[in-house]
C-alpha cells in the first residue's frame, strides 16, 4: 500500500482584479443579468432549451461534475480528472475566475456549503479537502484513507462544521471541520457508497450504494430506519432530490430514472419510470426544471435527454458531448439555461 501524500495546495486568480470598483469580490451576486438571482420563487413556467450559447473550456481532461453556487446561481464550480477544480461565471463574460490546484489525483465530487463562501472536494487521492471559494486557500483536509465518493456538507445553518462523505470502503464518514475528527459513521451498506442526499428539511440523508440498497438514515444515527432493496433493482449512482422536497429522482443502472418518495414512506412511483436513454453504467446526473414540468439527464452517448414530468414521455434528446455527459443542471432562476459537462472536458450552456 502506497502512502498517498496530499498534493501541495496552490491556485490560480485568472481575472486582472479580485474586487471590483466598490470592493465587492466575484461572490457578490450581479443584478444585471436579466433575471433576479436573489428571488426566493422559481420561474414560472420553463422551456425546452434549443441550442448550445456558450463552451466553457480550460479543463484538460473530462468533468466529473459541476455545482452552481447556492441559491443565486452566478457562478458554477467544476472538477475534473485533470485533477483541478475551476470556478467560473455563469453571466457576463463568463470567465473562468480560479483554479483551485491540491489534488493530485482525479477529483469525483465537489459540495459548496449552504452560503457558497467555502466548498469540499473528493478526489481519488483518498482526501477531501475544504477550499475557501475567494482566496482559493485550502482551509483544512481530510483523509480516512479511503477513497470519497461523494461528498455533501450538512445544509442546515447551525451544523456547517459537519459533513458526510461516501467512501469506497462501504461506509459513510462524518466529519467535524472545527476539530478534524470523525465524529460518526454510518456502516451499513455492504457495498461502496455512491450518493448522499439531504430531505425532510435536512433531518434525514438518503445514500445509494454498489449494493443496489437505498438508505435512510436519521442525522447523526448511526442505524439506518429504511432500507429498500428489490431483487430487480439495480444499483443508483445519481440521485437529486425535487425543488419542492417531494420526489427523489435516481439513475437506474438498468438504462431508466426511477422516482421515490422523499418524504416517509420512501415508496418507488411506479407510474413515473422515465426512459429511453442509454446510461451504460455511467452515474449520469438527473435535475429538474425549477417549475418541474421536465426531468433532464444526460447519457453515455454524449446526449441530453428531456423528458416531461407528468406524463413521462421523451421530449428532447440532441447530442451535447463527444463522450459521456455526465452532468447535467437546470438553472434555478432561468426558464430554459441548462448547463452540461462531459469526459471530452467541456462544460457547455444551453438555452
Amino acid at each position: 500500500q502506497e502512502e498517498e501524500k496530499p498534493g501541495e495546495e496552490k491556485t490560480i486568480l485568472h481575472v486582472k482584479e479580485m474586487y471590483d470598483y466598490q470592493g465587492r469580490s466575484y461572490l457578490h451576486i450581479p443584478q444585471d443579468v436579466g433575471v433576479n438571482l436573489r428571488s426566493t420563487v422559481p420561474p414560472e413556467k420553463c422551456y425546452l432549451p434549443k441550442k448550445q450559447i456558450h463552451v466553457w473550456s480550460g479543463h484538460t481532461k473530462g468533468v466529473s461534475a459541476v455545482r452552481l453556487f447556492p441559491l443565486s446561481g452566478h457562478l458554477l464550480l467544476s472538477c475534473s480528472m485533470d485533477c483541478k477544480i475551476k470556478l467560473w461565471e455563469v453571466y457576463g463574460d463568463r470567465r473562468c475566475l480560479r483554479t483551485f490546484i491540491g489534488h493530485s489525483k482525479a477529483v469525483r465530487d465537489i459540495c459548496f456549503n449552504t452560503a457558497g463562501t467555502q466548498f469540499l472536494s473528493a478526489a481519488y487521492d483518498r482526501y477531501l479537502k475544504l477550499w475557501d471559494t475567494e482566496t482559493g486557500q485550502c482551509i483544512s483536509r481530510f483523509t480516512n484513507r479511503k477513497v470519497p465518493y461523494c461528498v455533501k456538507f450538512n445544509p442546515d445553518e447551525d451544523k456547517q462544521n459537519l459533513f458526510v462523505a461516501g467512501m469506497s470502503d462501504k461506509k459513510i464518514v462524518q466529519w467535524d471541520i472545527r476539530s478534524g475528527e470523525i465524529v460518526q459513521e454510518y456502516d451499513r451498506h455492504l457495498g461502496a457508497v455512491n450518493t448522499i442526499v439531504f430531505v425532510d428539511e435536512n433531518r434525514r440523508f438518503v445514500s445509494t450504494s454498489d449494493d443496489k440498497s437505498l438508505r435512510v438514515w436519521e442525522w447523526d444515527i448511526p442505524v439506518d430506519f429504511k432500507y429498500i432493496a428489490e431483487p430487480s433493482m439495480h444499483s443508483m449512482p445519481a440521485v437529486t432530490l425535487s425543488p419542492n422536497g417531494k420526489w427523489l429522482a435516481c439513475q437506474s443502472m438498468d438504462n431508466q430514472i426511477l422516482i421515490f418518495g422523499a418524504q416517509n414512506r420512501f415508496r418507488l412511483n411506479k407510474k413515473k419510470i422515465f426512459k429511453g436513454h442509454m446510461v451504460a453504467g455511467y452515474a449520469c446526473q438527473v435535475d429538474f426544471s425549477p417549475d418541474m414540468s421536465y426531468v433532464i439527464s444526460g447519457d453515455g452517448n454524449g446526449k441530453l435527454n428531456i423528458w416531461d414530468w407528468k406524463t413521462t414521455k421523451l421530449y428532447s434528446r440532441f447530442k451535447a458531448h463527444d463522450k459521456v455527459c455526465i452532468g447535467a443542471v437546470w438553472h434555478p432562476h432561468e426558464t430554459s439555461k441548462v448547463i452540461t459537462c462531459g469526459w471530452d472536458g467541456l462544460i457547455k450552456l444551453w438555452d
